[in-house]
């Protein structure tokens, strides 16, 4: 069984949406997915999002993704909430995606917004309920407009929230202010998608994080919703201001690419990327290396 959930908390507080290993000849690296897997547990997550954007999704197969959320539930499954990424911009797909998740055990799904399409409000609702629909699982919606072109409107959200099996919301929007509307009157458990604003969104009621900084500084992100959520908001600040050079460094360019390479340089599961990604060129990863430093973070 994953860790037990609450309304409020469904998915626990601090998630890392996971790379996705692969080998040097670029096949799936099941074993270093369990590996880290188990790293990124023990350092303190409560959960784990397996094949979201920082997963690669778009370039791993049906079969693939099944593999890895089969992996790491082997591995961390009854002691973190395994969360699967399902969403495409074809409904039907992402039905499939669900059912597929359901059947190897995962314990929620991940939805992003239908990409590239730009479906009107309308679209996204019946997209997002369909889905919810088709498995027993809980959802959480991703809002991540600056990818997916479309942003999930604040009515839209509050009719999504409708739902029994829709209970969260990553937010990437980057605007506080609708957030903060939307919180108000969802009541969905918003969990912050932007490492940066990670302190800001706990501030209009966001209950926890889907980071990709977690790959490297767990524990931190754990201190600071902890000192958070117990009313030290000067310690929660002092975490979050030695963190600026970690979430500045880990997102001059691709996400996905500098977690990558910082794991690497810290011996840990990775790989190389699949095309369109590419490495990091030598003197980005000269600057990551300066900008974890800067924010604590041990090479």
């Amino acid at each position: 069984m994953a860790p037990t959930s609450t309304p409020q908390t469904p998915f626990g507080r601090v998630l890392t949406a996971m790379v996705t290993p692969f080998t040097a000849d670029g096949a799936l690296d099941l074993d270093g997915a369990q590996r880290l897997a188990a790293h990124l547990v023990d350092a303190g997550n409560d959960g784990l999002v397996i094949n979201g954007t920082t997963g690669e999704s778009p370039t791993t197969s049906d079969a693939e993704k099944a593999d890895l959320v089969r992996a790491v539930l082997e591995a961390v499954g009854d002691r973190a909430h395994v969360v699967a990424g399902v969403g495409t911009n074809d409904t039907h797909h992402s039905m499939e995606l669900a059912r597929a998740a359901e059947r190897t055990g995962a314990h929620g799904l991940l939805v992003v917004t239908p990409y590239y399409n730009k479906p009107p409000q309308e679209g996204l609702y019946r997209h997002f309920t369909a889905v919810a629909d088709t498995t027993g699982l809980p959802v959480m919606l991703y809002d991540i407009p600056g990818r997916s072109g479309v942003p999930i409107n604040t009515e839209t959200l509050v009719r999504l929230a409708e739902h029994p099996r829709i209970v969260a919301n990553k937010d990437a929007k980057g605007d506080l202010g609708r957030a903060s509307w939307a919180i108000a009157r969802s009541g969905l458990a918003w969990y912050s998608g932007d490492d940066m604003l990670n302190l800001p969104l706990l501030s209009v009621g966001a209950v926890g994080f889907v980071s990709v900084v977690g790959h490297v500084v767990t524990p931190e992100l754990r201190a600071l919703v902890e000192a958070y959520t117990s009313g030290d908001v000067q310690k929660a600040t002092e975490i979050h201001q030695r963190l600026l050079a970690v979430y500045t460094g880990m997102f001059r360019t691709q996400g996905v690419m500098t977690t990558k390479a910082a794991l690497a340089l810290q011996g840990l599961p990775a790989g190389p990327l699949r095309a369109p990604m590419v490495e990091c060129a030598p003197e980005e990863i000269e600057q990551l290396k300066i900008d974890l430093a800067a924010g604590g973070v041990q090479l």
